[in-house]
């Protein structure tokens, strides 16, 4: 694929271009592959990409023709599929339905602020609403869902944006929790007006009666080509919560914390049972590393694994640069979407469009938590007073490695 204009233009499966993001024409690699080879080779393809899932493929959901007709209407993906656990004789089932929402921006990065944020909450309505019409018990939306992802321009008119944990949209989300009796994960930019107008990367959790039950800031921040956000916010101060709610123990690793595998863990110790990855992620930086990451996570952890990105291509009006040696730019490149759930079996769904806004849902039996922490014994096998030890060390001063040099290594020198 080749950029032309700022654009990302692709080879259609027609043989015509296209410049929508879409794989080949196709919305995902899973589709791309369900088209191109035959059922036989196709099953066996997914067993491998996918896994299984209580030795089987992971079971599409059929849901109401009203929802259905609200996709089709307004243009977005939807897909849903469950994942089950071995029946016990000790405990019943704990199945929650769990969504995700992907979306690109509603208006031009040019419109009034208050247009854009506007735009997106209607734009979002007939999505939400899929959600809860569906039985969703907890939905999570993407990263910075209020906003265009404005964080790298270091543009600082973009802090308009920022909203105390119990602004605008926590009050149009609370609506949603009220009247679907479902749990809602917020990610937005917060305005801490108690601590002189601090701004924090901040996922706020609502709970199913619309109260707000608590917020987690995001731990990592980076500093990585066009993704330098600490021009907006630092490293948050929230530590690792995981909240429980009607529907289960959940917990949020803000985008970029998904690179470091003791921020999976923390979660996971303090008794995380689904983590979401609420992101914003562009497919020249980290696409290869999209479906690797939570689902590695998720095995590591025993828990499930909510992974989101937003959608689209997001033009700045003013181009900027990365320090990168790169030619200034006005858009990061395409947010590949793929939104997908992992599941502590190593087995994950099927991702969303690459292309276009999405509702995924999953049913989950909690239960296959426990029952892969008994099977493999990870909790049980790990050392952590040996890297405990070894952190410990690792963070003073004077730390030295443990190297052992073969002492013949150097005789001849």
């Amino acid at each position: 694929m080749e950029r032309t204009d700022g654009e990302e233009t692709v080879v259609a499966e027609n043989g015509t271009t296209s410049k929508d993001g879409s794989i080949c024409g196709f919305d995902s690699l899973h589709r791309l592959l369900q088209a191109s080879l035959t059922p036989q080779l196709f099953q066996e393809v997914s067993r491998i990409l996918l896994g299984l899932n209580c030795g089987k493929e992971v079971e599409p959901i059929a849901l109401p023709q009203p929802v259905k007709a609200l996709s089709s209407e307004h243009d977005f993906d939807l897909q849903a599929f469950s994942f089950s656990a071995d029946r016990e004789s000790l405990r019943g089932p704990r199945i929650v339905r769990v969504g995700l929402i992907q979306n690109s921006v509603a208006l031009l990065t040019t419109a009034p602020f208050l247009d854009q944020r506007r735009a997106i909450f209607q734009k979002l309505t007939p999505m939400i609403d899929a959600a809860g019409s569906s039985g969703v018990n907890v939905l999570c939306l993407q990263e910075a869902w209020t906003m265009p992802f404005a964080f790298c321009t270091r543009e600082k008119k973009w802090c308009e944006f920022a909203e105390p944990i119990d602004g605008e949209s926590t009050q149009f989300l609370q609506e949603f929790a009220r009247k679907y009796n479902m749990v809602i994960v917020s990610p937005i930019l917060e305005r801490d007006v108690n601590h002189g107008e601090t701004l924090w990367n901040t996922a706020v959790i609502i709970g199913n009666h619309g109260n707000i039950i608590g917020k987690h800031r995001k731990n990592h921040i980076p500093r990585v080509g066009d993704f330098n956000e600490s021009t907006y916010y630092m490293e948050g101060n929230t530590g690792h919560p995981v909240f429980e709610t009607a529907y289960g123990k959940i917990a949020v690793n803000i985008c970029y914390g998904r690179h470091h595998p003791l921020n999976w863990l923390a979660f996971g110790l303090n008794g995380a049972e689904i983590v979401f990855n609420p992101s914003a992620t562009v497919g020249e930086l980290s696409e290869p590393m999209w479906p690797i990451e939570a689902r590695n996570a998720a095995i590591a952890n025993s828990y499930f694994v909510g992974s989101i990105n937003r959608v689209g291509t997001e033009v700045f009006p003013n181009p900027f640069t990365s320090g990168d040696g790169n030619p200034q730019h006005a858009d990061f490149g395409h947010f590949y979407g793929s939104s997908h759930f992992s599941a502590p079996d190593a087995s994950c769904t099927p991702s969303l469009s690459r292309h276009k806004d999405g509702l995924l849902i999953s049913d989950m039996d909690l239960n296959l938590c426990r029952q892969l922490k008994d099977k493999w014994g990870f909790r049980m096998t790990a050392r952590y007073e040996v890297y405990a030890d070894l952190l410990t060390r690792y963070v003073k001063q004077d730390f030295e490695p443990q190297v052992i040099s073969d002492p013949l290594l150097h005789k001849n020198a």
